[in-house]
């Protein structure tokens, strides 16, 4: 699993390729509508990121969330996609899960960062998981390099 820290890059230890995209990303800026490097909004964030791999994902958060399978709460793992609603008006956000309870997403106030996910923010406004890679994309790009 991995484990995300605080201090210089968000993850510690052996990283898989994913995190070190993640990683690449971390203090970039939020933009609405964004979904480059100069700026992200969520979903141009996990767009960019699965395109690194090859991975196209549908453009906006409502639409990432009918991709792939569904996956509880208490099976996520690395590379998942998570689903919050933040607007009231359902699925509003979204972010990568990186393991060890957290995951990285572009915030409307912070740009990209790692969160924790049950803080009370997310914990109250997440909606569901989806699983967008296969299993031997997972073990290509979101499990740590051996």
């Amino acid at each position: 699993m991995l484990l995300a820290s605080f201090a210089g890059t968000a993850f510690a230890g052996t990283a898989s390729q994913m995190d070190g995209a993640i990683d690449d990303l971390i203090g970039i800026r939020y933009k609405y509508g964004g979904t480059t490097t100069s700026g992200f909004d969520c979903s141009g964030f996990t767009s960019y990121v699965f395109d690194q791999f090859g991975i196209e994902l549908p453009r906006t958060s409502g639409s990432q969330a009918t991709i792939g399978d569904k996956v509880a709460k208490s099976d996520l793992r690395a590379g998942d996609l998570v689903f919050f609603n933040t607007s009231g008006k359902g699925i509003s956000h979204v972010g990568i899960y990186v393991g060890d309870g957290k995951f990285a997403h572009s915030s409307s106030s912070k740009g990209v960062i790692v969160s924790e996910l049950e803080s009370s923010y997310y914990s109250e406004r997440y909606v569901t998981a989806r699983r967008a890679l296969s299993e031997a994309q997972y073990q290509k790009y979101a499990t740590p390099a051996k």
